[in-house]
């Protein structure tokens, strides 16, 4: 697994602030803490090697943004989507993004660590060098994605429902599947667990009986 951390940020020259909104289309450099807000609208910006920190924006709209070496500590991203956005050498630690919007993001070098991820829409993204490690993805979808190199540890995908996305290479044996939604062609060449062999069951239409 080579998953590349965001660039090291010297936490030394960042600049502080807990307003987003006085920024302008360039974040660079920064460490934005504490910062607030709910049904908020910003487009085409670019954060660079900067950090946000117990950040709450919920019920908004981040999209066609581009993230660069960004750290994201305790956030809550709750019901706001980041469609067309680009990450590119990220980290998710301990956030919150129920029902979050990742809809045609592009997603390279991104970690997901201890985060809530309940009804994340991850449908049409574009995925290579991703890790969800003991993330929580209950009822979330991934439909029509391009994977490539992407890595499931610990990771609760209860009820996912992977549509026309193939998990082929891809290691499940650690994870919760229970109600997975797949089909045969997609979960084909993925490892399992012989104990998550009767939540797939159902690809052969027959029942188990105890």
């Amino acid at each position: 697994m080579k998953i590349v951390k965001p660039q090291r940020i010297d936490i030394d020259n960042l600049i502080e602030t807990n307003n987003l909104l006085e920024t302008n289309d360039l974040i660079i450099n920064q460490k934005i803490k504490n910062f607030s807000k709910e049904n908020i609208e910003l487009y085409d910006t670019k954060f660079e090697k900067t950090i946000l920190e117990g950040i709450e924006i919920k019920d908004s709209k981040l999209e066609k943004n581009t993230f660069i070496d960004v750290e994201f500590r305790n956030c809550n991203f709750s019901n706001t989507s980041f469609e067309n956005s680009c990450f590119t050498r990220c980290e998710f630690n301990n956030c919150k993004m129920t029902g979050s919007n990742f809809v045609e993001a592009r997603l390279y070098q991104v970690t997901f660590m201890d985060s809530n991820a309940n009804y994340i829409n991850l449908s049409t993204a574009s995925m290579e060098n991703v890790l969800f490690h003991n993330t929580v993805l209950r009822n979330s979808y991934f439909q029509e994605n391009k994977l490539k190199n992407i890595y499931f540890e610990e990771t609760d995908l209860t009820q996912a429902q992977f549509f026309k996305t193939s998990l082929k290479d891809i290691d499940l044996s650690d994870c919760k599947i229970e109600g997975i939604a797949v089909s045969v062609e997609d979960i084909k060449g993925a490892t399992i667990h012989p104990l998550q062999a009767t939540d797939l069951l159902y690809l052969l239409g027959v029942k188990v009986k105890f």
